[in-house]
């Protein structure tokens, strides 16, 4: 079926025999299915040939794939929203977005349809939805898990990732992908990025860490805004090239596409910019994680938007604002719910060392009720 159910569903099936259930992004190949990516103008594409590599080698660890999620169109917004296919209901704030673009992704996780789904994060799209429906999302390292079968098929930034409803799941599904145990735990004292976000956000968090007995080391990153612009220009200029085809097709949304033709208008020296800003980025959080083994942030500066605000496209443009720069340098990075504030979610973002996304579970262990 072409539209979405509130749980994030665009269409069903049943695939491998196993003990964990799972749904999957619509960006992801799936033998049988189309791969629309939300999009009306993909409605009539062809059914994949192959299922996406990261699919085959979850049913081969005895996982059961029931069913392609929804998702903001062309994986190209943060909301989550799509007027053709179905906006996703936020199962446990339903006045507020879904987030995006893993929104159906998300929501099936959270209204507990599934113990965990795939996403895809190119900015933010795995982690943005996860810390507006109070779950735990993954993104791991940059080439970490087989972007095979993914759309588009070229990014430098885009990584499969995961949502699960607490750490015990996510641990199941990296043991089930082969990824290797943790280190020994960190003994250093975990760099805290404060006031980069609202006010309350930061306090919430403080309050979170001393009940948990966590110290922490302030620190700062000079080039955060730098690398989210930087991503913005090349998510621009790879997602310009990625969807030419459809930049003046008139069943793509009209904000897409706004995004698409812009994306083409990013000049040859904004992109060595970017890439300069990348290299000395990346080189920045590889040496705080050297001396304090994880970062902790804020997931997003502001609390998510209601549906109502977020058409305002000023309420949202800089809430990928902590998640986009870890894109950029290829980190791996776990948000998790840790409050609320005014009835919205908050949620931390947790920053490792490249190769050490089970590292990063053990500390999130201390934020959550699971001992």
């Amino acid at each position: 079926r072409t539209h979405c159910n509130p749980q994030g569903y665009l269409s069903s099936c049943h695939l491998g025999d196993g003990d964990l259930h799972f749904a999957v992004k619509d960006t992801l190949d799936v033998k049988g299915l189309p791969t629309r990516a939300g999009s009306r103008a993909l409605e009539n594409a062809p059914a994949a040939t192959r299922n996406a590599a990261v699919i085959e080698a979850l049913l081969a660890a005895d996982c059961v794939l029931i069913g392609k999620t929804v998702l903001h169109e062309l994986a190209y917004g943060v909301t989550g929203i799509n007027h053709w296919a179905g906006t996703p209901v936020n199962p446990r704030y339903p006045a507020l977005i879904p987030g995006g673009s893993s929104s159906g992704s998300a929501t099936a996780v959270a209204s507990e349809s599934v113990e965990f789904s795939i996403g895809t994060d190119t900015g933010g799209s795995v982690r943005m939805p996860a810390a507006c429906c109070a779950i735990v999302g993954l993104k791991p390292g940059f080439g970490r898990i087989s972007r095979e079968g993914v759309m588009p098929a070229a990014s430098s930034l885009d990584c499969v990732g995961f949502f699960t409803r607490d750490l015990t799941m996510m641990e199941q599904v990296l043991t089930r992908l082969g990824f290797p145990e943790s280190d020994e735990p960190e003994s250093s004292v975990p760099a805290l990025l404060a006031g980069v976000a609202r006010a309350d956000i930061d306090a919430l968090i403080a309050r979170r860490l001393e009940t948990h007995g966590v110290h922490a080391h302030r620190a700062q990153l000079p080039l955060l805004d730098a690398a989210h612009n930087a991503a913005l220009h090349i998510i621009g200029d790879e997602n310009a090239r990625a969807f030419a085809e459809l930049a003046n097709h008139t069943d793509v949304s009209s904000d897409v596409r706004m995004r698409i033709t812009l994306g083409g208008d990013i000049t040859a020296a904004q992109l060595a910019q970017a890439e300069d800003v990348r290299l000395r980025f990346s080189a920045a959080v590889d040496a705080l994680l050297e001396r304090h083994g994880v970062l902790l942030l804020p997931a997003l500066p502001d609390l998510p938007p209601s549906l109502e605000e977020a058409r305002d496209p000023l309420c949202v443009i800089n809430l990928t604002r902590l998640l986009r720069p870890f894109n950029l340098s290829g980190h791996p990075a776990l948000v998790l719910p840790i409050g609320e504030i005014d009835e919205r979610p908050v949620a931390l973002q947790l920053v490792g060392r490249k190769g050490h996304e089970r590292t990063l579970l053990y500390h999130a262990r201390r934020f959550m009720s699971e001992r």
